[in-house]
């Protein structure tokens, strides 16, 4: 039998509500012992590593990732996607499907699974699309893709605006125990908008994406839930007025529910301006962390590596996204990892692609501004990325429990470090955090019992 043994670690597992310094046995994939059965039930030629002083969690899970395979890999693929997942401790991770193909076929999904298989470092799940070739004009078949094996349905990159559609969608979704994750934008109201709409896109001369076009595709999404009783899920919440739509909405008991990244919660819109605008409305700089190594980098105004999809918002917004955090409105943090080739970022602001990396970052800023701010707890935090997507997603992880699949992460929540861009596993780098100080890491990532990543030089990195 394979046997792994982690000694000393601070074990936190949210789905179970544990959080003690323990060992953990991993014996054939599988969680075999927690606590002082881990070492009586260790077989003598098992492999033990210390891991004291570090975190010992449930392997962390990003359900929003674009990894642009098929059609679009000189931006990223499977292997190079995974891998980067890896090294920022993710061992679950949710591919969208605005893909070229889009992901829209059982024959897309079946090619997505092969290719995971034979090229990805970390599990991989499938979204299917809404709509046929993501268009918003005809429903995929969903009931074929949930046969394929997609675990959500999506026209991430897009918004299904024919509001009939989207209750039929809800409806089938219903029938096959499918969550709808939607990317909510009314293109009425967003037009041609590039930034947020307020002061910033004023002073820059950017047309501005108004808040209200996130907020009015949430409030839609929020009727449609109650009328049909799906589970809608609202990606990538940007604005103060979705956190106080979804909070009601819970309140009824609605099957509604919403995540947030990092670039969200850390960054304003004032970004886009250059470092040396970079303030929060009380005067004091936006990225500000207890016990963070060193200055910013400083940027130029008009940064693509700030263009984001919905927009870097107001710093009233950016409180409001973490409150919803803090109280629970917001269940689930991810990435929304977008890469692009640089030749698609250096042109001017208007016509860049909206959307950055994430994988290798999220950790550390989500700990940043939650944990290190005294917002969250460590274990109220991890949970976030662990057992609220898989329960959102009908997944078997996300958690340390007996016999559950050896995916774990191990981090070291106070490690300080500077996210280089040579040290990126990601195809692309179109990342704002370059030369940014960081607090907490991943150390080591298990997938299957299986170490694809380590940061100790004296463990093998997955190749």
């Amino acid at each position: 039998m394979n046997s792994l043994l982690l000694t000393g670690g601070r074990v936190i597992d949210p789905a179970n509500r544990l959080d003690t310094i323990a060992d953990l046995l991993i014996r054939n994939g599988k969680i075999a012992a927690v606590g002082t059965e881990a070492a009586r039930q260790t077989p003598s030629d098992a492999e033990r590593i210390d891991v004291r002083g570090l975190v010992v969690c449930p392997g962390l899970i990003d359900l929003h990732v674009h990894l642009r395979e098929p059609g679009q890999t000189a931006k990223e693929n499977i292997a190079s996607g995974t891998l980067a997942a890896a090294r920022g401790g993710f061992t679950s991770l949710v591919c969208m499907p605005n893909t070229s193909p889009a992901i829209d076929n059982a024959g897309t999904v079946a090619l997505i699974h092969d290719r995971a298989k034979r090229d990805g470092v970390v599990n991989l799940f499938v979204a299917g699309a809404i709509t046929k070739n993501i268009a918003g004009e005809e429903l995929a078949p969903i009931g074929s893709l949930k046969r394929a094996g997609v675990v959500a349905i999506t026209d991430d990159g897009h918004c299904v605006q024919n509001n009939e559609l989207m209750r039929r969608a809800l409806e089938y979704a219903k029938m096959f125990d499918l969550p709808v994750m939607d990317h909510c934008q009314d293109y009425s109201l967003v037009t041609e908008g590039v930034m947020h709409e307020g002061r910033w896109s004023t002073s820059l001369g950017l047309q501005g994406w108004p808040a209200a076009g996130e907020e009015m595709i949430v409030a839609r999404n929020i009727l449609l839930a109650e009328l049909t009783g799906a589970r809608v899920h609202c990606q990538h919440l940007s604005a103060a007025g979705s956190v106080d739509l979804i909070r009601a909405a819970k309140r009824r008991g609605v099957p509604v529910s919403g995540e947030a990244c990092p670039h969200h919660f850390t960054l304003t819109d004032s970004a886009i301006a250059g470092s040396e605008k970079f303030w929060a409305a009380d005067g004091k700089q936006v990225f500000s962390v207890p016990g963070a190594l060193g200055e910013l980098p400083v940027w130029p105004a008009y940064d693509t590596n700030f263009k984001m999809n919905p927009p870097l918002r107001s710093a009233q917004d950016r409180e409001a996204i973490l409150a919803g955090l803090v109280d629970g409105t917001i269940e689930i943090l991810c990435s929304d990892h977008a890469p692009h080739c640089d030749f698609e970022k250096e042109v001017e602001f208007d016509y860049a692609p909206f959307g950055i990396t994430g994988l290798e970052t999220e950790l550390a800023l989500s700990l940043m501004q939650l944990y290190h701010a005294k917002r969250l707890s460590l274990a109220d935090l991890l949970g976030k990325y662990t057992v609220a997507p898989a329960r959102l997603l009908n997944l078997a992880k996300g958690t340390l429990s007996i016999g559950a699949d050896a995916d774990v992460t191990v981090l070291d929540p106070d490690c300080e470090w500077v996210f280089e861009r040579s040290a990126t596993a990601s195809k692309s780098a179109n990342n704002p955090f370059y030369g940014w100080p960081l607090k907490g890491k991943a150390i080591m990532t298990i997938v299957g019992g299986k170490q694809v990543w380590s940061a100790r030089p004296e463990a093998a990195m997955a190749a």
